[in-house]
């Protein structure tokens, strides 16, 4: 049977030369993207700014409601169409969303970094990417063999798929699907599908393609059962990260050992984070859980 380790572990991402988190403190963060910097909310970055004035191209100002709402305040131009930015061989688009984040999660690169770790040397490896917006997960698996992508968002699906062309990778094996991610991991449950890898990266809430209503406390315990189901004592691993929730890493795992006791490997869990530029501090982002099986 898999085995849990309660000990919490720290995956933290290092800077690259499209990205880094410049400085941090007072419940914001000042970050590079390529050649623009932006100040973000952080609530989690209690501590003071290492730096007295922070030089932004603009700054996320958040709304009175602390699960979402704000706006963007520029104080220099910025390109509204976004620009290009790469991690290793994947090229993507970052912009300034809505949403407050720039089209892609930079302290998801260690994630990366570890799942491509787990396939080396495999070019046909099934792997499955639920709520993967833009794609840079995506393809940086698509290296090891065929990727399902799925995300409930048609815009998110069809910036992943132009990341694709943009990287020069549009004839990588992968099957770009605009669903609901419960839904779809339940019908390939019955269709009897198997995968060598799954990441997961639930919202806190959201709605399908249909109108379906999302809310992790209720939601995940039955889609990572249904994960669970599309693996087997050949597969690699799953990785599930969180965000933005008053919830133990713990927690996440213990009801992973629950679902996975049949299978063989290690499951851990801890927090993921990002180390500032000069100074190595360490920002957490979120929390994760994971089963590998290395075999």
């Amino acid at each position: 049977m898999a085995d849990l380790t309660t000990q919490p572990l720290i995956l933290a991402g290092e800077g690259w030369a499209d990205y880094g988190l410049v400085d941090s403190g007072h419940g914001r963060k000042l970050e590079r993207y390529g050649a623009y910097r932006f100040v973000r909310p952080e609530p989690q970055a209690m501590w003071t700014p290492r730096q007295a004035e922070w030089d932004a191209h603009g700054e996320f100002v958040p709304g009175s409601d602390e699960d979402g709402g704000g706006r963007w305040q520029f104080d220099r131009a910025v390109p509204r169409d976004g620009w290009p930015l790469a991690w290793n061989e994947v090229n993507f688009t970052a912009q300034c969303t809505p949403f407050r984040h720039l089209g892609f999660f930079p302290d998801m690169a260690p994630v990366w970094d570890w799942m491509r770790g787990m396939l080396h040397g495999r070019t046909d490896a099934s792997t499955l990417n639920l709520f993967g917006y833009t794609g840079v997960g995506t393809l940086a698996l698509s290296a090891h063999g065929p990727v399902t992508h799925v995300d409930a968002s048609k815009k998110s699906v069809a910036q992943a798929r132009e990341n694709a062309g943009l990287s020069g990778l549009a004839d990588r094996p992968v099957r770009w699907m605009i669903d609901d991610a419960a839904k779809f991991t339940a019908r390939e449950v019955r269709r009897g599908k198997r995968y060598d890898g799954i990441i997961l990266d639930p919202p806190k809430f959201g709605r399908g393609p249909t109108g379906e209503t999302w809310r992790l406390e209720d939601n995940l315990p039955a889609l990572l059962a249904d994960c669970r189901r599309l693996l087997d004592a050949d597969s690699k691993f799953l990785f599930l990260t969180v965000y933005a929730v008053r919830m133990s890493s713990l927690a996440l795992a213990g009801l992973m050992a629950e679902l996975f006791a049949d299978l063989p490997g290690t499951i851990e869990h801890g927090d993921l984070a990002v180390r500032e530029d000069d100074q190595g501090r360490l920002l957490p982002t979120a929390i994760f859980a994971r089963w590998s099986n290395p075999g």
